[in-house]
Order: C-alpha cells, then sequence, then structure tokens
C-alpha cells in the first residue's frame, strides 16, 4: 500500500457524540484514517435532532466516515464490535466516564483483546475526582472552568460563549493525545490509553483572567466585555460604526502612533500618559470614547480601509452568513461542495490542518446515513454473509441504511 497521508491504512472507530469525539474522529479521516462511524440504530444525538434529514453539523462533523450501526446492548452486537476492535487502530469516545466499562467495553477489556490499540477517551472531568460522575455538556463545562463568568459585560450577567467552544476544544486535544500515542506505539509496539477531561482542557483557554488571579490582581472584574480580560490593553475592543462594528486592537506603541496620525489627533501623541500601553489602560473609557466617535459616522468598509493602511490590527465583525462566504475561505478552498446521499449539494470545511507534504486535506466522501455501510464494512473486515446480516438487520442488531433525499 502506497503511503499518501499521515495516517493511511489505519482503522479508526469512532463512537463520539455530539460534537467532540467527532470532530477528533473527523481530524483523524482528514489524515488518512479509514473511520468507521459507531452509532445505535437510533443514531447518534446530533443527527436525532432533525428527523426528516441529516442536519448540518453532523454532515460537517463526518467528512470520511463509514457509518456502521450496531446495538452495543444486545450480546451479538458487541461480539460484532470486539471483533472490529481485534483490527483497529484506534478507539474513540467520549461518553460519561464509566459508561464503556457498564457496557463491557471499557479500557481493561478492549486492551486485553487488542494491546496494541490506542483508546482515546473524552470526559467531562476525567477518570476521578470529585466531579468524575456529574453530568458534562458544552454549557456546564463553560459554567464548570470559569468561561461563562469570565464572558459578558462587567455589569451583566455571566454568559455563555456563543460558539461550543469546550466541545471543540477537548476534541483537538483528544486527537493531538491520540496522535502522540501512536507515535509512541511505533517505538513500543505497544497501545495505550488516552484521557482528555473537557474541563481541564477549558481551563487552559482562560489565560488572561486566570493570569490576574495567579498574580494576585485585585482589580480586574470578573467580565470586561469586549475589552482586554485584563483591561491591560486600549484600544481593544468592539466599536459602532454606521453599518455594523469593528475590532481594533493595538498591540503595540507604534499601532497607537500610527492611529493617532490616522485620526488627525496628535495631540494624543504628546499626553504622557497616553504614550505607554499602562496609561493608556487607566484611562480605557476615555481612549474608547475617541476611538468610538471617529469610527461610527463612518462604514466598515471605510474604517477597515483606513486602519488597514495605518497597519492597525483590525478587522471586521462578521455574522456567520457572511462567513459563509467569505472571500479569503473561498480562495483558501476551505469550502468544499459536495454531493449528500440524502441532502443533496452541501457545502463542508475541510480541516484547518494543513499537511504541506503529507497529503492534501480533502473530503473523500460526503457524511454517511445511518447504517450506509453496515453491511460492506462487516462483510468486508469480518466477512460476514448476506444471510447474516439478513438476520442482524431482523433481530435488530443492525437496521436498515436510510436512503432517499428528505
Amino acid at each position: 500500500m502506497t503511503i499518501r497521508r499521515p495516517l493511511d491504512g489505519m482503522l479508526v472507530l469512532d463512537l463520539g457524540q455530539i460534537y467532540n469525539g467527532p470532530y477528533c474522529g473527523l481530524q483523524l479521516g482528514f489524515m488518512g484514517a479509514r473511520v468507521l462511524k459507531i452509532e445505535p440504530p437510533e443514531g447518534d444525538v446530533v443527527r436525532r435532532r432533525k428527523r426528516e434529514i441529516e442536519p448540518w453539523p453532523l454532515v460537517m462533523l463526518n467528512s470520511n466516515k463509514e457509518s456502521v450501526v450496531l446495538d452495543l446492548k444486545q450480546p451479538r452486537g458487541k461480539e460484532i464490535f470486539l471483533a472490529l476492535v481485534k483490527k483497529a487502530d484506534v478507539l474513540i469516545e467520549n461518553f460519561a466516564a464509566g459508561v464503556m466499562d457498564r457496557l463491557g467495553i471499557g479500557w481493561e477489556v478492549l486492551h486485553k483483546l487488542n494491546p496494541r490499540l490506542v483508546y482515546g477517551g473524552s470526559s467531562g472531568f476525567g477518570l476521578d475526582g470529585p466531579y468524575r460522575d456529574l453530568a458534562a455538556m458544552d454549557v456546564t463545562i463553560q459554567a464548570m472552568s470559569g468561561i461563562t463568568n469570565a464572558t459578558g459585560d462587567a455589569d451583566g450577567p455571566p454568559t455563555k460563549a456563543g460558539a461550543a467552544v469546550c466541545d471543540f476544544m477537548a476534541g483537538i486535544h483528544l486527537c493531538a493525545g491520540i496522535l502522540g500515542a501512536l507515535v509512541q506505539r511505533e517505538r513500543t509496539g505497544k497501545g495505550q490509553r488516552v484521557e482528555v477531561a473537557m474541563h481541564e482542557a477549558a481551563v487552559t483557554m482562560l489565560a488572561s483572567a486566570m493570569g490576574a488571579v495567579m498574580d494576585g490582581d485585585t482589580n480586574v472584574p470578573d467580565r470586561t466585555g469586549n475589552r482586554h480580560p485584563a483591561l491591560a490593553m486600549a484600544p481593544y475592543n468592539t466599536y459602532p460604526c454606521a453599518d455594523g462594528y469593528v475590532a481594533i486592537f493595538t498591540a503595540a506603541e507604534r499601532h497607537w502612533q500610527s492611529m493617532c496620525r490616522m485620526l488627525g489627533r496628535p495631540e494624543l501623541l504628546e499626553d504622557p500618559e497616553l504614550s505607554s500601553t499602562i496609561g493608556r489602560a487607566k484611562r480605557m473609557t476615555e481612549v474608547d470614547d475617541i476611538v468610538s466617535a471617529w469610527t461610527l459616522p463612518r462604514s466598515k468598509a471605510d474604517v477597515l480601509k483606513l486602519l488597514n493602511d495605518a497597519h492597525v490590527p483590525c478587522a471586521p465583525v462578521k455574522t456567520a452568513r457572511e462567513v459563509a462566504t467569505d472571500p479569503h475561505l473561498e480562495a483558501r478552498g476551505f469550502w468544499v461542495d459536495t454531493d449528500h446521499p440524502r441532502r443533496g449539494k452541501t457545502r463542508v470545511p475541510i480541516s484547518a490542518i494543513r499537511l504541506h507534504t503529507g497529503g492534501k486535506s480533502e473530503i473523500r466522501s460526503p457524511a454517511p446515513t445511518l447504517g450506509q455501510h453496515t453491511d460492506s464494512v462487516l462483510g468486508e473486515l469480518l466477512a460476514l454473509k448476506a444471510d447474516e446480516l439478513a438476520r442482524l438487520r431482523a433481530d435488530g442488531v443492525t437496521r436498515p441504511v436510510t436512503e432517499g433525499k428528505a
């Protein structure tokens, strides 16, 4: 076999649910692994959100995967799953701690069956500790990690981040851990367990807020809105324009100096306090008012052109609709049109990880329908015949393929 991508020839069993585990499996698939999405007869949780047609997040997260339906609560379903484990290089799961053990397919069982298996598991709070058995979703992890309390305006309530940041952060941590375990397996010949706690992955994102705590700075409020999390820099905010908002950040003194000249306010450069980052931070409201007075009557396009010409870091605040048609993403080939079996033409992203000599990040196949590959995979890998496959469907161990466009 010709190795074109890093994980060509490797078999991954993806038991991931919602975003965390599936995002990890998605990245491994982009790197060339053959990823089998193992689903219960009723389908992935995200798949069930929209019965009449696969929802877009499910399609986005499952490019390059094959769907295999197995009822792991039935003895025959578990038996078939264990047969697949014998052939697998990697297993991904993000069930609550202890679920895999209760199903009889936990790490100890699978490691004994296949010592080379890399078992990647992500749960809310890890395999031990007082929070181990607490229910965990992205919103609860945001709350427990301090993200919710750090988000929002200073005089407003704690606010959940708009994106599922904890799910995706944990998923990419799990991917990194699995890749490290695969490298170690090449050296030792042995697989291992990889554990990622969503809680721990999330806490690391709070660098500025945690920095204030660790450094003993008691003057930083819990929430700072769009201002710097430690209130250490200005301008650092989103500013109103005639047709929306722009984000502006003077990361260095040269940015502030260039901005003052562009604003036609040279006198600001003569103010000794405003000539330093610390001084501007002390007069943050005044600085924000100066910038807002300049941006408000102008269009976003005009503001961005002037700031970019002055080499001041800035960006438009875009809506999801605008991001979907962003010309830069188009030029980079980030969006790919796929022909989904039930949705038809559907635009999904490639991986943000681009290996320049390790094979192009590409979508080899669209996300599967529920059970689309059950028969072909079990026939190919386990040599099950047509009559046995039919019996599995009749017994509810697998299920008929979901076909046809909605």
